[in-house]
């Protein structure tokens, strides 16, 4: 809050505190403009949005189509809770089953490398962070990730958030096809048999010398 001397008196003037960081900023911003997002949690975040760019209470309620009061309370929650102090209130309607800051945790993690995936380490070796990790990221590896960092969630939900953000993921495949003829794939079409059958059926074929 910011005290404003005017008239021979004090005014208190409400305003949203600096982001804690560029993270936090970035959140709020994406979750104003949010399409899929619920409405309350737009409009929300939206109230921070106008008060960093200097408009008061009252001009925020006038432009959003609420009362004072509500932009006040909100406000004030968010300068006390930050992206957290913008979810529902307790017993008013239903509760979202993840904050916006484990939201935002799940989608960093499919913008850093999975722990297991090799990399190129200094003396030229091929090395992971974690040889037990994944080495790559799947809704299935993205959700016992979410859940080791204590985050409640299911793989559905992981599914919907990524569709949400427009985030890309790998699908996981129960087998994979190489170039290298020494190979042997698993799967459908992986099988020696099928060129056997071309090359019987060739062989069967009438030649020129038959007719």
């Amino acid at each position: 809050m910011v005290r404003v001397l005017g008239g021979g008196c004090w005014t208190v003037v409400l305003r949203a505190r600096p982001s804690r960081d560029e993270n936090e900023q970035r959140v709020v911003r994406r979750l104003s403009q949010a399409r899929k997002a619920p409405r309350d949690l737009v409009l929300r975040a939206r109230m921070v949005e106008l008060s960093w760019s200097g408009q008061r209470v009252p001009t925020i309620a006038d432009e959003l189509r609420c009362s004072p009061k509500t932009v006040r309370r909100w406000l004030h929650r968010f300068n006390r809770l930050g992206l957290d102090g913008l979810e529902d209130l307790g017993g008013q309607g239903r509760k979202r089953r993840i904050t916006e800051t484990e939201r935002s945790r799940i989608i960093g993690l499919v913008r850093q490398p999975p722990p297991g995936r090799l990399t190129v380490q200094a003396d030229g070796e091929l090395a992971a962070a974690d040889e037990c990790g994944p080495p790559e990221w799947t809704l299935d590896t993205l959700t016992v990730e979410a859940r080791r960092l204590g985050i409640d969630i299911g793989r559905s939900q992981v599914r919907r958030i990524l569709l949400a953000e427009g985030v890309r993921w790998r699908r996981a495949r129960s087998w994979i096809r190489s170039k290298d003829p020494d190979f042997e794939g698993r799967g459908r079409g992986s099988s020696s048999s099928t060129p056997a059958r071309l090359k019987a059926r060739r062989s069967s074929a009438p030649t020129s010398s038959d007719r």
